[in-house]
């Protein structure tokens, strides 16, 4: 069984009930959940061994959000204790054409505060076929950045692959920023993951004939993207989320897969969203899955399309569609019948 390293930071995410406002709230529904957490979950839910790492206060709330990873099989062993606070943030999810609005509260969290002492990588490591991290966990901090290229050098030295989802965040670092600190990790990654901002927002690599707010997707602009992308970092596989955005509530949902040879393009879903939060994580974590199974590259990205479709019909941060859903999916049946 194949097991892959996750390393990023765990959060407490606090909703208002159903789609009020922050405003409107008088209480607040809790979840867990973060980037390189919401992918180990998902590659559990497929039948793999997934190691998360990171750092969390040693308090009762630090210690729910590791018992939230147990409740789902992910190994928790490799995470450190200490530090000041578990990072938050609020969530108000949108609907029809009020888009959803995001609130972080995760200054000073335990992850933020870590220091290089607080991981054996050499150890954590042993055994591991795969290492994940994502453009979020470098942005909490040049402690954090240098952590994530001590995991790298890592990895790549005990020879497993390495795969990053860009996944920008302009309100944790500016483009400037990221283009500098992501471009000196991304010469140890094997298998990049984008959306259709992250490239141009990191590394100026812009889709022609996009319009991503106008819903407008341009297929010869992504295989440009994901060509200059393997040309400029030596990436083994690009892989590029194509989302099409009608309303805050339904999207078109699809990507695109370049093995340094050819272009893969996925069937794309009309989806009706429950909870978006996660979505490019379920992706990412499908994408793994597939490629450690030897999946052939349009059943490779198929695979993680189908994955990412259901987690949109899912509350809360983790992907909890089973194997089996994925594949009924990825097999064409979409109706959404009952299943007796």
């Amino acid at each position: 069984m194949s097991k892959v390293v996750c390393f990023g930071e765990i959060m407490l995410r606090l909703s208002p009930p159903g789609f009020t406002r922050f405003v409107q709230a008088t209480t607040f529904d809790i979840v867990y959940g973060g980037g390189e957490a919401n992918v180990s979950v998902s590659l559990v839910n497929y039948g793999l061994d997934s190691v998360f790492v990171t750092k969390v206060p040693a308090n009762p709330i630090g210690q729910a959000a590791v018992n939230e990873l147990r409740k789902f099989g992910v190994d928790t062993n490799c995470i450190a204790r200490g530090g000041e606070r578990l990072g938050i943030y609020y969530c108000e999810k949108g609907s029809s054409q009020r888009a959803s609005s995001v609130v972080y509260d995760r200054a000073y969290s335990s992850i933020s505060q870590a220091s290089a002492d607080d991981f054996n990588w050499k150890e954590i490591f042993t055994g591991a076929e795969w290492f994940h991290f994502t453009g979020i966990t470098p942005a909490l901090g040049d402690n954090v950045a240098a952590i994530t290229l001590d995991a790298c050098k890592a990895a790549k030295a005990a020879g497993l692959k390495i795969s990053c989802d860009l996944n920008f965040r302009k309100k944790l670092w500016t483009t400037e920023k990221a283009g500098q600190v992501m471009g000196g990790l991304m010469q140890y990654v094997d298998v990049c993951i984008a959306n259709e901002e992250d490239a141009e927002k990191v590394f100026g690599i812009k889709a022609d004939g996009a319009d991503i707010t106008g819903g407008k997707l341009n297929h010869e602009g992504y295989k440009a993207v994901a060509s200059k992308l393997k040309d400029k970092f030596g990436f083994e596989k690009v892989a590029i989320t194509l989302r099409g955005s009608i309303s805050a509530s339904d999207n078109n949902w699809a990507a695109m897969l370049f093995d340094g040879t050819d272009y893969y393009f996925s069937k794309s879903y009309p989806i009706h969203i429950v909870d978006r939060v996660g979505g490019g994580d379920s992706f990412g974590g499908g994408l793994i899955y597939s490629i450690l199974n030897g999946f052939g590259p349009q059943d490779t990205i198929e695979f993680a399309v189908a994955a990412s479709c259901l987690k949109h019909s899912i509350e809360g941060d983790f992907n909890h569609a089973t194997l089996s859903e994925v594949q009924t999916l990825m097999g064409g049946d979409g109706s959404g019948r009952v299943q007796r």
